[in-house]
C-alpha cells in the first residue's frame, strides 16, 4: 500500500469560479465500492476519460474521484485557452511533422469538447475567437514572432500578422510591437467548462468531489482508499498531474510550476468605450515566463496572468497572491492607461505539470493502470486528448491518434533534489535576465 499524504489543497480562491452561480458538489466517497473502472482525477483528462469510457464501454461502472470540488482544481485554474497550434516549430521536417501530429491531437480534443458544450448546452462563454500570440519589442518580434509566423507558412495555416498601431486597434491597449492573430483557438471560463462536464456525465459515471485518495496499491486489481472509503476495480486511468509521482509513477520526471493570475471587476460602459477593441480577445505572450497572458472576457473582465515559477511543494500562501495581486494592478495599468479606476476583484494560483523535454506521461506503467498526466502548461486540449486515447489505448481501440500521442515521447529524467531546485531556479532566472525585454 502506497501511503498519499501530501495532497491538493483548496483555497476557494479562483476567480472563475467565484463569477459563476453557486454549484452543489457530487457528494463524497461513503463506504466500500467495487467498480469495473476508477478514474483518479476530474481535471479535463479525468473527465475525458471517464466519458469515453461509458461510450467504450456501457454497462460498466465506472467511480471518478477527485480530491476537490469542480470549478476549484487545477483545471478550472488555467487561462482559459483551447490553444491548436504549437508555438515553436523547427525548420526540419521531422519538426513540420511534429507540429501536424500535434495539431492533430489539439483539434480532436477541441472538437469533443465543442460537440459537449453544444450537445448539452455548458453555459461556459464557448468562444471560436482565435487568439493573439505578441511581442512587445522589435527584439522580441524578430526572436519569437517571426519564426512563429515561418512555421505558420511552411504548415499552411490561416494567420494574420499585426503592426504596432493594428494590435492597439484589435486589443485596446498600445502596449505591444506587434502580434499574429491566429483563428483555431477557442476562448472559455475553464471552471464554467468543467462544472458542466462534471455535470454533464453519463448515468455509468459516479463523480465523487471532496474525495481525496489517500492509499493506493495493485495487489489484485487496483484498490483505492479515501477518508470514509475505498474503491476496488481491476484498471484505472491515472489522471492527476504531478501528483502522479504521489502514486509511485514518472518519480523523477515532473516538474509542478504555479502561475498566479487576477480578474478584474467588470468594466463598465464608459470603461469600455475607452478601451475598445474588437469584443472578448486573448493573448499568448512571446515568452510566458517574462511577460503577461491575458484574456478580455465576454462578461468585461480582465484576466492578468504572470509569474510563471516552480513549485515542487505545489502550495502557495494567501500572503503571496496578495503580494501577486499587486504586482497584476500594475501590470495592468501599464498596458491600460485608460483604465485607471479598474482594480482587481480576485486573485487565485494555478498549477501545471512540465516535464524537461515537453513530453506527456501517457499510456499503460502498470498491470491495469493507464496514465495521462503531465500536460505541459496545455491543460484543456493535452489533457482532453490524453483521457480519451488513455481509454481507447486500456480497451483495445484502434485510434490512429494513439500513435500521434506515443510519438511526443515520455518525460525524462531529472537530477535529484537539491540539484534539480537550484538548476531549475538558475535556469528560469537566466530565462528572465535574456528575455526581460518582454517583459
Amino acid at each position: 500500500m502506497v501511503d498519499i499524504s501530501h495532497l491538493p489543497q483548496n483555497d476557494k480562491t479562483n476567480g472563475w469560479n467565484l463569477v459563476l452561480p453557486q454549484r452543489t458538489p457530487k457528494p463524497a466517497l461513503k463506504g466500500d465500492v467495487k467498480a469495473d473502472w476508477v478514474v483518479a482525477g476530474a481535471g479535463y483528462a479525468g473527465l475525458a476519460a471517464a466519458r469515453r469510457l461509458a461510450v467504450n464501454r456501457p454497462g460498466d461502472r465506472i467511480v471518478l474521484l477527485d480530491a476537490g470540488v469542480m470549478g476549484e482544481n487545477a483545471s478550472a485554474r488555467n487561462s482559459g485557452f483551447a490553444i491548436d497550434l504549437p508555438h515553436a516549430v523547427g525548420g526540419g521536417h521531422d519538426d513540420l511533422d511534429g507540429a501536424q501530429r500535434y495539431m492533430a491531437l489539439a483539434r480532436a480534443a477541441i472538437a469533443h469538447l465543442e460537440d459537449n458544450v453544444t450537445a448539452h448546452a455548458i453555459q461556459c462563454d464557448w468562444s471560436r475567437r482565435g487568439k493573439y500570440h505578441t511581442a512587445v519589442t522589435a527584439r522580441g518580434e524578430a526572436e519569437y514572432i517571426a519564426p512563429f509566423v515561418e512555421a505558420l507558412e511552411r504548415l499552411g495555416e490561416p494567420y494574420r500578422r499585426l503592426d504596432a498601431a493594428a494590435t492597439a486597434h484589435e486589443l485596446g491597449t498600445p502596449y505591444y510591437h506587434c502580434a499574429v492573430y491566429t483563428p483555431g483557438c477557442v476562448l472559455m471560463n475553464p471552471a464554467a467548462l468543467t462544472r458542466g462536464l462534471a455535470d454533464s456525465l453519463p448515468e455509468a459515471v459516479r463523480l465523487h468531489e471532496n474525495t481525496p485518495i489517500t492509499g493506493f496499491e495493485t495487489d489484485n486489481g487496483i484498490h483505492l482508499t479515501t477518508p470514509a472509503g475505498s474503491v476496488r476495480a481491476p484498471r484505472m486511468i491515472l489522471a492527476t498531474n504531478a501528483f502522479a509521482e504521489r502514486f509511485g509513477f514518472f518519480k523523477g520526471k515532473l516538474l509542478p510550476f504555479h502561475a498566479h493570475a487576477s480578474l478584474t471587476r467588470p468594466l463598465d460602459e464608459a470603461e469600455r468605450k475607452a478601451l475598445g477593441g474588437v469584443g472578448d480577445w486573448g493573448v499568448t505572450p512571446a515568452n510566458a515566463f517574462v511577460s503577461v497572458t491575458m484574456r478580455y472576457t465576454q462578461d468585461y473582465r480582465i484576466l492578468i496572468r504572470h509569474d510563471f515559477k516552480y513549485c515542487p511543494s505545489q502550495r502557495v500562501s494567501l500572503e503571496e497572491q496578495a503580494r501577486a495581486r499587486v504586482v497584476h494592478q500594475r501590470l495592468f495599468h501599464g498596458r491600460f492607461p485608460m483604465l485607471p479606476k479598474v482594480t482587481m476583484e480576485h486573485t487565485w494560483t494555478g498549477f501545471v505539470c512540465m516535464s524537461a523535454n515537453h513530453a506527456p506521461g501517457f499510456g499503460q506503467v502498470a498491470p491495469g493502470v493507464w496514465a495521462a498526466v503531465c500536460q505541459n502548461a496545455v491543460g484543456v486540449t493535452k489533457g482532453t486528448i490524453s483521457g480519451l486515447l488513455a481509454v481507447d489505448l486500456a480497451c483495445g481501440i484502434d485510434n490512429p491518434l494513439i500513435a500521434d500521442m506515443h510519438s511526443l515521447g515520455t518525460p525524462s529524467w531529472l537530477p535529484p533534489r537539491p540539484i534539480l531546485d537550484i538548476g531549475v531556479k538558475v535556469r528560469n532566472g537566466f530565462d528572465l535576465w535574456r528575455s526581460r525585454h518582454e517583459a
